[in-house]
């Protein structure tokens, strides 16, 4: 690290006491020379030969290999003799005669005098200097130097080949380049990271080891390391900022081409295999299990579909990412993959879903069918059974309920209709994503289908509502007949209120001949409507014989109201007619007796015939013995109008009148008599 009173730099070979390899120091001495400049070779070198420690053959074979390896650098060669030198004849003679051979000055000298040639601060301390001088430091910078440049030289070649590689023309042989050569075999950042760690040591002037003070590193100026360390670094920041942009189009483009090679599978897939599933699932089935089973079938296509969805989804964002930083170059690449898969996507989600739709539809449709089937067939059964009622309620019960029934099929009718011709539009737009397909005979199939389902519905429910015609008809003549039963069993009823208030209040006879022709007039029209509730009976009676005959059945009341309305009628009307017998003799008598009880006794001649009295009286008896007479009935049995004390007071009423008469009579016999008391 030292140097000469000419600037010539100073190399020192220390010889040792064992056997020194000649072959071993001339590789030393070639590669110590080979790290000073040509500038500094120019000015020599002062060789200091330490032969302290060895012997003069040694020395002097190291003195002679000098001139084969360094003979023009060479200026001079100390050769530091030990205290008990050679023999000095010996040397000098040898060093002298070799003088002009060697081409450089050869001097022996001890070494406290080899300041005489050289400065004591370019010496080290083994020869009296003051150089600082650490070998194991510099060593190991040494190795630390040598090892950046071969490593840094070797990337810079790679770096090179990579980077040219890139730029080359043709596309197959920037992709061959950088396919053989993209990794360096060294990291970079470690290289550069080993290079400015080299590069701060350099600067700080600490190559040589020491931390103090000293002002010389023979790394710095005149061996050129810290030169050639920036030099290599700027070299390789600029080669390794141009292999990160090579890799980073290389990634780039290797994420172009991963995602159009997904692109590609996911679009052949959804065109090929799964366009095929779809192809080949063109039915509805003819039942609700049958519409299940292709269900259970697309879900499972759905199934595989979903994982290519979920594919695309991730590729969509990967290129969207890549569109949000992507080069003007490739937008368009891009921006075309994304449309593409998208239109197939898309395309292909939009037919899943009209598949689905249109099963869930025939689903709909085959369960409304069975619905209405089930429905039919319960208003079926009901119509093929026997109408058995017990009375009128639960006819018109029965009768509500076959309404209900047959209202609920025609709503079921109405919807079958609606969901059949919702399923037939969607069949007519299957067309549209059939990708050329003929469809047309599978759609037939279905439409055929679908259309003999309704037609079969409505030809069951056009059969069921004639029979429910038929069996309303019935039920309503069955509701008729039993209401002409109860109303003529209710006729019978009012017929034997009649006579039993006949013969419970129609009682009295009247006390005068005027109130006895009211009574009689009430009891005409008593016995009017009497009348007219026998007749209506009787036609409610004749009506249910011709209901009878129309339901082909036998009542089961008429047989027993007949007779029943016959007995109470002749028996109303034995009574009726005897009570206007009684009110008819009862007029005839207060009409008699009060004719004669109003004529004056001036008038005599009026009562010449006597015979009128006795005829009055005889009335009036024949009255009393009827009242105490009671109704004879047809069929033999007996009753009497009201109470024996109504009788009694009806009776009194007559012998009062009689006795009047009486008086009136005895007063005629005897007209000098004095008019009777009241």
């Amino acid at each position: 690290g030292g140097k000469d009173r000419r600037s010539g730099l100073i190399l020192t070979i220390p010889l040792c006491l064992e056997q020194t390899s000649m072959d071993e120091l001339s590789v030393t001495l070639d590669y110590l020379l080979s790290i000073p400049s040509e500038k500094c070779k120019a000015r020599g070198f002062t060789v200091i030969v330490d032969g302290r420690k060895s012997q003069w053959n040694v020395v002097k074979t190291v003195v002679l290999m000098l001139q084969n390896v360094v003979p023009a650098e060479v200026s001079l060669v100390c050769v530091v003799k030990p205290d008990e030198f050679w023999d000095k004849k010996v040397t000098h003679f040898c060093f002298w005669k070799e003088k002009d051979r060697l081409g450089f000055e050869v001097i022996l000298v001890s070494a406290n005098k080899l300041t005489r040639y050289i400065e004591p601060c370019q010496l080290t301390e083994d020869f009296g200097g003051t150089l600082t001088y650490d070998h194991m430091d510099w060593l190991n910078k040494r190795l630390v130097f040598e090892k950046f440049t071969k490593e840094s030289t070797s990337l810079l070649d790679e770096l090179a080949l990579i980077n040219n590689g890139s730029d080359k023309g043709t596309q197959q042989e920037k992709e061959r380049s950088i396919d053989l050569n993209f990794l360096p075999s060294v990291d970079p950042e470690t290289v550069l990271q080993t290079g400015h760690e080299l590069l701060s040591e350099l600067q700080q002037r600490r190559f040589n080891g020491s931390d103090g003070g000293v002002s010389w590193s023979p790394m710095d100026d005149e061996l050129l390391a810290q030169p050639q360390v920036m030099k290599l670094l700027d070299s390789l920041r600029e080669q390794y900022t141009r292999y990160q942009e090579v890799c980073r189009q290389r990634s780039k483009r290797t994420q172009l081409e991963e995602i159009q090679q997904k692109v590609m599978q996911v679009v052949n897939w959804l065109e090929g295999p799964g366009s095929e599933q779809l192809r080949t699932q063109w039915g509805i089935g003819d039942s609700i299990r049958a519409s299940q089973a292709l269900q259970q079938k697309h879900e499972e296509i759905e199934s595989q579909h979903s994982e290519w969805f979920a594919v695309y989804v991730e590729l969509n964002q990967q290129i969207a990412a890549l569109l949000n930083a992507g080069d003007e170059e490739d937008l368009v690449e891009l921006k075309a993959l994304q449309q593409q898969l998208s239109d197939v996507c898309y395309r292909q989600a939009s037919q899943l879903e009209f598949r689905q739709n249109l099963l869930q539809a025939a689903l709909e449709f085959h369960s409304v069918a069975q619905d209405l089937s089930q429905q039919l067939d319960g208003l079926l059964g009901m119509l093929c059974v026997d109408v058995a009622p017990a009375d009128g309620a639960s006819i018109q019960q029965t009768l509500k309920l076959l309404e209900e029934k047959l209202k609920s099929v025609d709503l079921g009718l109405q919807g079958l209709r609606e969901k059949g011709q919702s399923l037939l539009d969607q069949i007519s737009n299957q067309a549209s994503w059939a990708y050329g397909k003929d469809v047309t005979i599978e759609n037939k199939e279905n439409v055929d289908h679908i259309q003999g389902v309704m037609e079969d519905m409505q030809l069951r429910k056009q059969r069921c509502e004639d029979m429910v015609d038929v069996r309303r008809l019935k039920m309503l003549q069955m509701v008729q007949l039993f209401k002409c039963e109860e109303d003529a069993a209710q006729a019978v009823e009012w017929l034997s209120e009649l006579l039993d208030a006949l013969l419970k209040t129609h009682i009295r006879l009247g006390d005068d001949a005027q109130e006895t022709k009211v009574l009689l007039e009430k009891h005409r029209k008593f016995v009017d409507v009497a009348q007219s509730t026998y007749d209506y009976g009787r036609q409610l009676l004749q009506a249910t014989v011709v209901l009878c005959q129309s339901l082909r059945c036998t009542s089961r009341s008429s047989g027993d109201t007949l007779p029943r309305l016959n007995r109470v009628w002749k028996q109303f009307t034995v009574t009726s007619e005897e009570r206007v017998h009684r009110l008819e003799t009862a007029v005839a008598f207060h009409s008699s007796a009060e004719k004669i009880l109003q004529e004056c006794p001036e008038q005599p001649e009026a009562f010449s015939e006597m015979e009128q009295f006795d005829e009055i009286e005889a009335v009036g008896k024949s009255l009393l013995d009827r009242l105490t007479v009671p109704v004879v009935y047809p069929d033999g049995s007996e009753q009497y109008f009201g109470s024996p004390s109504d009788m009694a007071s009806a009776a009194e009423h007559i012998r009062e009148k009689m006795k009047l008469v009486s008086l009136k009579k005895q007063q005629l016999r005897q007209p000098e008599a004095t008019t009777p008391e009241s």
